[in-house]
């Protein structure tokens, strides 16, 4: 469960904050590009409101089926001085900007029964804050650190349906019927993703389906979501549905000893790219999330060994016989 928790947490964060990781890189003014459910009531063109994962499961009663949506709420951080919001703050050399986080949202909807009506689940999130002193070394407040989100609402839909002898097809769907909607994304479901775990039964790979269950797969209609086969190679009872594509059995390579939250760039050049930047822009990326500040402190403290393990791997190397 280790590797799949990793897996999920890679998909959760994937595109969190990117390389200059600072709040005023341009490419950083849009986050959470994958895997986007805005709410109902947001009328936008090409905007998703839910996603579906359709599935192909092998399995008899009385197996049954545990359900878990996965998505980022932003939250809005907020720096206060006297009383008034301002945009950033200098304590002890160190400063801290307004900027938005994110914080995690798990649903879970277990033991779905095969073979039963569908499982209809509502969900709220409340809306909340918090507050965080700022003070220097010596005690003296300098200021608070605000968060605040609002209220969020769900729908979770889970229904299955016999396809042969010990098949099933089961579908998924996720909906944000958020009824305010807040400016910018803070209603918005963000890198929302679906796992499901089957209890007495396999999941059949959705790449790689056995010939006589080929046209039942290809009958499935996946809707923002990629499922995969996770976990150990040849365990058929956990599968992802990701909203990037993916492999069955992805795997976090060895050599990456911490989030870089782009996967789709290699570790080494991006520990590269951050060092290669200017001490005021180390400082920035410091201030504007504390995901990239733990990035910032990481590749500062990397050894020349950390180097080297980045440094190029051959994998399954295998001695090709005569044709």
């Amino acid at each position: 469960m280790d590797a799949l928790r990793r897996i999920a947490e890679t998909v959760l964060y994937e595109g969190h904050v990117l390389w200059p990781y600072r709040r005023s890189a341009l490419k950083n003014r849009e986050r959470w590009t994958f895997g986007r459910l805005h709410p109902l009531s947001h009328q936008s063109p090409g905007d998703a409101t839910s996603l579906q994962a359709q599935v192909i499961l092998e399995a008899e009663p009385p197996a049954h089926v545990d359900v878990a949506v996965r998505f980022l709420q932003s939250v809005k951080r907020r720096v206060r001085r006297d009383g008034e919001e301002v945009d950033g703050i200098e304590i002890d050399g160190r400063s801290v900007l307004a900027w938005d986080e994110a914080t995690e949202r798990e649903i879970v909807l277990p033991a779905v029964a095969l073979g039963g009506a569908p499982r209809r689940h509502v969900f709220d999130v409340e809306a909340g804050s918090s507050e965080e002193p700022l003070c220097e070394t010596g005690g003296a407040r300098m200021g608070t650190l605000a968060r605040d989100w609002p209220a969020l609402s769900g729908e979770l839909e889970v229904s299955t349906e016999p396809i042969g002898a010990a098949a099933w097809r089961v579908t998924v769907r996720v909906t944000n019927t958020t009824a305010v909607v807040v400016s910018g994304l803070a209603t918005t479901f963000l890198s929302a993703h679906v796992v499901l775990h089957v209890e007495g039964g396999e999941w059949v790979s959705m790449t790689d389906s056995p010939p006589d269950l080929a046209d039942a797969v290809a009958a499935c209609r996946n809707v923002g979501v990629w499922p995969v086969l996770v976990g150990e190679l040849g365990d058929r009872t956990t599968l992802l549905a990701a909203p990037i594509v993916l492999y069955d059995y992805p795997q976090i390579a060895p050599e990456s000893f911490g989030d870089f939250f782009d996967a789709t760039e290699i570790d080494e050049m991006l520990v590269l790219n951050v060092l290669a930047l200017t001490d005021d822009e180390r400082r920035e990326m410091a201030a504007s999330d504390p995901r990239a500040r733990a990035i910032v402190e990481r590749c500062a403290a990397m050894s020349a060994d950390d180097f080297m393990r980045l440094h190029g791997v051959l994998r399954d190397v295998r001695a090709v016989g005569e044709a």
